[in-house]
């Protein structure tokens, strides 16, 4: 009897320290949900990845919020690019901004933001996730565009065009960038996390995105009326995209749960190559923070369109963080100023960006031409 009751008794011990969660497209956000995510920009120490494995314990109770981002989740219907988008079902608002998703059982793919459509979708979320999970998405080619005009003749001059066609050359006729995504993504740990908002069991989805850039120009000679292609030319060796990379790799945790009592994602990190943590999202509830919007005049931004430098005046004199972001979401420049600041962007990229501006008192977007 007693050898019986040993047995039952460790049965019971096992399930429970080896049950797990599993979350399925159900579980996630639906056309109509409002999300509220705060940004630690400086994490305390405290704030680690930890192991992979089972039965792991995340403390991020210390995190404090340095601005928060209200994320508006509605219906690709009536949206400004609706009809670039016909496998979309579902859209992030964001400042204005419109990311596409295509949302199904088998995951959330990226299908373009605003009038950038991807030329394949990207997996931004494998379903169903249950741990152990690993799966790789790509190498898919997200972008593929023709470039001429002034833009390229802007982007690679006479003299630049002489130097990387060793003379041979000295105009830029078309260009062709194809930006490639390889995501490897896996379940690599579950277990419990305390975040400000309360506690979960959760699954940490870890992804390596490697995005690979590949650079190919027709060139000619004015004289010669002769040209040929260019292939597979390095960032580096332009001056006007000298602060890019032709391949960059993004490591990120995002710690994800199937409690109905909150939107799925609970906390996510970026961060280095070491695993050392370089900004924490979490989300909040409306009530712990009450996101304003600023008025246009507290802030004043010049010249726009812009080509060399981008002024911005604090008129309510107010610590301000400044992202400055791509229609594709990422950041390209980041400032924390109190009065009065400058944006060197002599060296970015013509084309639609978005100013994101937040304070104690609140936030607000621009959307900025640089020329």
């Amino acid at each position: 009897m007693k050898i019986k009751l040993l047995t039952a008794s460790l049965l019971f011990i096992t399930t429970n320290v080896f049950s797990q969660i599993t979350l399925t497209d159900a579980n996630l956000i639906v056309s109509g949900d409002t999300v509220y995510m705060a940004y630690d920009s400086n994490p305390s120490s405290s704030i680690i990845i930890g192991n992979s494995g089972m039965n792991q314990i995340w403390d991020f109770s210390s995190l404090q919020t340095s601005y928060v981002d209200t994320e508006l989740y509605i219906s690709p219907v009536g949206t400004n690019y609706e009809s670039l988008y016909p496998s979309s079902n579902l859209c992030l608002n964001t400042g204005g901004s419109i990311t596409y998703f295509d949302k199904n059982s088998s995951g959330v793919f990226v299908c373009g933001r605003n009038d950038t459509v991807f030329n394949s979708p990207a997996l931004y979320l494998p379903l169903p996730l249950t741990y152990p999970l690993s799966l790789t998405d790509g190498p898919i080619v997200v972008i593929e565009e023709y470039i001429t005009g002034t833009f390229l003749s802007t982007a690679l001059p006479a003299a630049t065009v002489a130097t990387l066609t060793n003379n041979i050359a000295n105009i830029a006729d078309t260009a062709l960038i194809q930006v490639t995504n390889t995501s490897d993504f896996s379940v690599d740990a579950s277990g419990v996390i305390t975040t400000p908002l309360g506690t979960y069991d959760v699954l940490r989805l870890k992804e390596v995105k490697e995005v690979s850039s590949v650079l190919n120009v027709y060139c000619s000679d004015t004289i010669t009326q002769q040209g040929m292609w260019f292939n597979d030319i390095p960032f580096s060796a332009i001056p006007f995209l000298a602060s890019f990379s032709n391949n960059e790799l993004e490591i990120n945790y995002r710690w994800v749960t199937n409690d109905n009592a909150i939107t799925y994602l609970v906390a996510a990190t970026v961060v280095d190559s070491f695993d050392n943590v370089e900004e924490v999202s979490f989300q909040v509830t409306p009530l712990l923070n009450n996101v304003t919007q600023l008025p246009l005049s507290s802030f004043n931004i010049y010249p726009v369109p812009a080509s060399d430098k981008l002024m911005i005046e604090n008129q309510i004199n107010e610590l301000t963080y400044v992202d400055l972001v791509d229609v594709n979401g990422k950041v390209i420049l980041k400032k924390v100023f109190s009065q009065k600041t400058s944006l060197d962007i002599s060296h970015i990229i013509q084309g639609v960006y978005f100013l994101n501006l937040k304070t104690n008192a609140g936030k607000l977007s621009r959307k900025i031409i640089i020329n």
